[in-house]
């Protein structure tokens, strides 16, 4: 993969910004939509940039990871296997996601279907995320690119889900889904290569 330093740079900043930009607008939609938190516009404004810079990297972080990962994985085995290996985590990410926070979370009041909520907006995410790569590209990058929104993000916002707070999940999901989607999306443009995803 041909990734300077100015490709390099130019992915990390304006990931940046995507972070920062989705963390604000989602910390002043939670603060319209909850009546029992204070609203503070300066402070609100300056959170978001924070969070959603921090995010940002975090992001950054688990992007390079799986194109490392991805690497490695393909080193070692065919890439029909590695697209079976990935589904395969895309199915038990999705039933943990419901099971295990219906398990540790759940309570009379709140039944299956209420955990089901995350999972599928994730999975609709993902695909739609997978569309547009593949309209881009080609159509073998539909599986790798469902892996990394689908997997990859819930990973990285394991810290909110655990919380099983809305407000948590929104302001930690949603910026870094967005970093997730916008890197996914223009990688390949920035490697100026038509490539179909970031293992191709």
């Amino acid at each position: 993969m041909n990734l300077n330093l100015k490709k390099w740079f130019y992915l990390f900043w304006t990931t940046l910004a995507v972070g920062a930009g989705a963390s604000v607008i989602t910390n002043l939609i939670v603060q319209i939509i909850d009546p029992h938190l204070e609203w503070n516009d300066i402070y609100v404004f300056l959170l978001g940039i924070l969070m959603g810079l921090t995010y940002s990297v975090l992001s950054q972080m688990g992007f390079f990871s799986y194109l490392t990962v991805n690497y490695i994985a393909q080193g070692m085995m065919s890439k029909l296997t590695w697209r079976v290996v990935q589904w395969i985590f895309v199915i038990v990410v999705f039933v943990d996601l419901i099971a295990l926070r219906h398990y540790f979370f759940g309570d009379e009041s709140e039944g299956l279907g209420y955990y089901t909520i995350l999972p599928v907006i994730m999975a609709v995410v993902a695909v739609l995320t997978a569309i547009m790569k593949v309209k881009m590209t080609n159509p073998t990058a539909f599986t790798p690119t469902v892996f990394f929104i689908f997997v990859v993000t819930v990973l990285e916002g394991i810290p909110a889900i655990r919380e099983n707070n809305l407000d948590s999940t929104l302001n930690m999901m949603v910026p870094i889904t967005a970093c997730n989607v916008w890197q996914i999306l223009i990688l390949h443009k920035v490697l100026k290569k038509q490539t179909a995803a970031p293992n191709q």
